[in-house]
């Protein structure tokens, strides 16, 4: 499947992009270094990149819609957009170190090249410095943007602990799977599609319905990661093919093949419990075993119906048409990424 990056996503990083580097630079010279090659800013050996690795935006994209949908310029927005990007990298760079992913976006991952340490620095001087950038803003919607911000990084730290803790068991549910989704993934992407209406002044009653669309395609965006994980490619994903398999990550895929009490889920269970490493061949079957037990057509289902739902709440918004359209088509770009 094939996806084209909507246009608003490229504008926003056009203009999140500066305004990163820009606030990375009143970090400490010790973290700076971290922050920047994570970033995509510099290389190892600090120099500036000529073509920076940067991630998506979509979280930035949504957050300048955001401020448009309550008839603001994108522009009033920019520090909110940048505040949730710093937050998402944040989380990025400490869930790399918790999965011991040691490859994100075609490059070591931060924590590979510089060590554990300087990585969890750098992913807190990035949360500081978002709220710093919010509650500069003007009062009192910085500091709503800010608590709206630190409830979302709440619900991700709870997601993230729910995550590590299914990796120590073998009866996770799918409803267990779906509640640390919507926390880990969903709640930010909901805190993006409201925190730029909440920095502007916007109408509660439109933040509320965009954070509902935002938390159904966060949750849409989070089964189509889980199945990237499992049939990936590693030139989209950025990450090994059956990434997640590897890890033995109780995903969402997974979690539906082996609660479908099929021969298959039962094959797959006995061959994820095996203590040692899976080989390349076993890796292989585990993703067929995934498939056979219809792990990847209830994902697919489930992510169908998240998009529906969200399309339902941006129904319900009152917001211009032409963002409509344009939240609609990242919507869309969310869900047909490459497989």
């Amino acid at each position: 499947m094939t996806a084209t990056m909507p246009a608003g996503v490229a504008t926003a990083r056009d203009l999140v992009g500066p305004a990163i580097a820009a606030a990375t630079e009143r970090l400490s010279q010790d973290v700076r270094p971290v922050v920047s090659y994570h970033l995509g800013l510099a290389g190892l050996d600090g120099q500036p990149s000529r073509q920076p690795a940067s991630g998506k935006a979509l979280r930035p994209a949504l957050a300048l819609l955001s401020a448009r949908a309550v008839g603001a310029p994108a522009e009033r927005a920019l520090p909110a957009a940048v505040a949730v990007e710093l937050v998402h990298n944040f989380s990025l760079l400490h869930d790399d170190i918790m999965d011991g992913d040691t490859e994100r976006r075609h490059r070591p991952t931060a924590w590979s090249a510089f060590g554990v340490g300087p990585a969890i620095l750098a992913g807190d001087a990035l949360l500081a410095l978002a709220h710093d950038l919010l509650l500069e803003g003007p009062a009192p919607q910085g500091m709503w943007a800010s608590r709206c911000l630190l409830a979302a990084v709440q619900r991700l730290i709870a997601g993230q602990g729910a995550d590590l803790a299914f990796e120590r068991r073998d009866d996770v549910t799918i409803t267990e799977c779906l509640d640390m989704a919507a926390d880990k993934t969903a709640a930010l992407m909901a805190c993006a599609c409201s925190i730029g209406a909440i920095y502007v002044g916007g109408p509660a009653a439109t933040a509320m319905a965009l954070a509902g669309f935002g938390a159904q395609i966060g949750l849409a965006f989070q089964l189509t990661d889980d199945l990237l994980g499992i049939w990936g490619a590693p030139e989209v994903t950025g990450k090994p093919v059956r990434s997640d398999l590897r890890a033995r990550k109780r995903s969402l895929p997974v979690v539906a093949a082996l609660t479908s009490g099929t021969d298959a889920g039962g094959d797959l269970a006995a061959l994820l419990a095996s203590p040692d490493p899976l080989t390349e061949s076993e890796l292989v079957r585990a993703a067929e075993l995934t498939d056979e037990a219809g792990g990847r057509k209830w994902v697919e289902a489930e992510a169908d119906a998240a998009m529906a739902s969200a399309k339902d709440s941006l129904g319900e918004a009152e917001i211009p048409d032409d963002v409509r359209a344009e939240l609609s088509g990242i919507a869309e770009f969310i869900t047909a990424r490459q497989w």
